[in-house]
């Protein structure tokens, strides 16, 4: 079945990155899975798009992601900025890296749509800084995708991470993973 991820944030935080791992995990898993991103101006800081469809069978379409099945926020500055939710169905999933509630971001309304297991705040950059040393929060909001939405094994995205970055900076980035992953399962 298939199950579409659009992950917004902002250059160098990254997005297409965490895009690719995930496509890679899916893969380690047995699934097809294909990874692509959608910026504009190419500078640290700009507005960026990435997207990662995993299926069962080959995936044909090239499209970007009109409607995910889950929506994963790198930087919450884009919340308000950006039209973030279009095409994000109520039965998705819809995880954003902050500590602050969904009333302190002004979406506290709109989440109310949601079944509350769909829904995840992930203080994925505290935990990127604590783990890694730096605010690049794509590792730990995988390993909360992992546990919010069930698709992937956190075992498989700690792969993913190891192979896009061997060595000690991979081993801290899945430690920032099952981090994430382990603290949204026990709440």
């Amino acid at each position: 079945m298939l199950f579409q991820v659009r992950i917004h944030g902002r250059g160098g935080q990254g997005v297409v990155s965490a895009a690719e791992m995930l496509s890679v995990a899916a893969f380690l898993e047995g699934d097809h899975a294909q990874a692509f991103p959608s910026f504009g101006s190419e500078r640290m800081g700009a507005p960026v798009v990435a997207f990662c469809r995993i299926d069962t069978k080959e995936i044909r379409s090239r499209e970007p992601v009109m409607m995910p099945d889950a929506l994963i926020v790198q930087d919450p500055t884009l919340l308000h900025q950006v039209e973030l939710f279009s095409g994000l169905d109520t039965r998705g999933y819809l995880l954003i890296n902050t500590a602050r509630s969904y009333a302190d971001l002004g979406l506290g309304d709109y989440v109310t749509k949601f079944p509350p297991h769909h829904l995840c705040t992930v203080a994925a950059t505290e935990w990127a800084l604590e783990f890694v040393g730096r605010p690049l929060p794509n590792a730990a909001l995988l390993g909360a995708f992992a546990a919010v939405t069930h698709r992937l094994k956190l075992e498989s995205v700690q792969a993913a991470i190891r192979e896009k970055f061997p060595g000690e900076v991979g081993e801290k980035n899945a430690a920032a993973a099952a981090k994430a992953y382990d603290t949204i399962r026990t709440n």
